[in-house]
């Protein structure tokens, strides 16, 4: 009996080690590849960004958006938080957070007047992989 129970032991930690399947680097990830599963493209999309956060300096990118009222959605991967802050010139910030276990959050917000709208991408877990998309709300 002593020797089954060994085996069945032996096969039961060689199924959980085969099942731990080691991520992905963040650093070597295709990111094209990891959007396009993570937070597939809509036909909807006003601005758009994505990128590896690879320490706790934030990512900013600025685009050019019409007012009206929009979705932001955050997906990204790679363990801890990753965070994003939208401003529309000296306006109120909108601030989003997501954990990075291939989840995706979304908050509504207003663009008062068309202009450039700045997005910071950050994480005190970095690295991280990340990515955004500004869709019309409806």
């Amino acid at each position: 009996m002593t020797h089954a129970l060994r085996w069945v032991a032996f096969a039961g930690i060689v199924l959980f080690l085969a099942g731990c399947t080691q991520q992905p680097s963040v650093e070597t990830a295709d990111i094209p590849s990891w959007e396009a599963t993570a937070l597939p493209a809509t036909a909807t999309i006003v601005a758009e960004g994505s990128g590896k956060i690879l320490d706790t300096q934030p990512v900013v990118t600025s685009q050019n958006v019409p007012e009206g009222s929009y979705t932001l959605t955050l997906a990204c991967d790679g363990g801890g938080k990753a965070f994003l802050t939208a401003r529309v010139g000296d306006g109120e910030s909108v601030r989003l957070g997501a954990a990075c276990f291939g989840a995706r959050e979304s908050t509504n917000f207003d663009v008062p007047v068309a202009g450039p709208l700045e997005i910071t991408a950050s994480s005190v877990d970095a690295p991280v992989l990340y990515a955004y998309h500004l869709t019309p709300r409806t």
